[in-house]
């Protein structure tokens, strides 16, 4: 076995199911923007799916939160 530790990846449809924030409307308008707004290695899109991967999704909450802060 790999101590790897993958990525939990959750569709954007189902967002809401696990975290009150951001909205989906919110999380669309963010990966619609993804490259302004810096957020593209946080949107996976795979089939036809669009995945959010929930530890990028934070990490960039994290830096994105300093970065208006300061």
């Amino acid at each position: 076995m790999s101590d790897e530790i993958k990525p939990k990846l959750i569709p954007l449809t189902m967002w809401n199911e696990f975290h009150l924030w951001p909205s989906i409307g919110g999380l669309r308008h963010l990966v619609s923007h993804a490259k302004k707004k810096k957020f593209d290695h946080v949107v996976i899109r795979a089939g036809g799916r669009v995945l959010i991967d929930e530890a990028a999704f934070f990490e960039w909450t994290k830096s994105n939160q300093q970065s208006r802060s300061s």
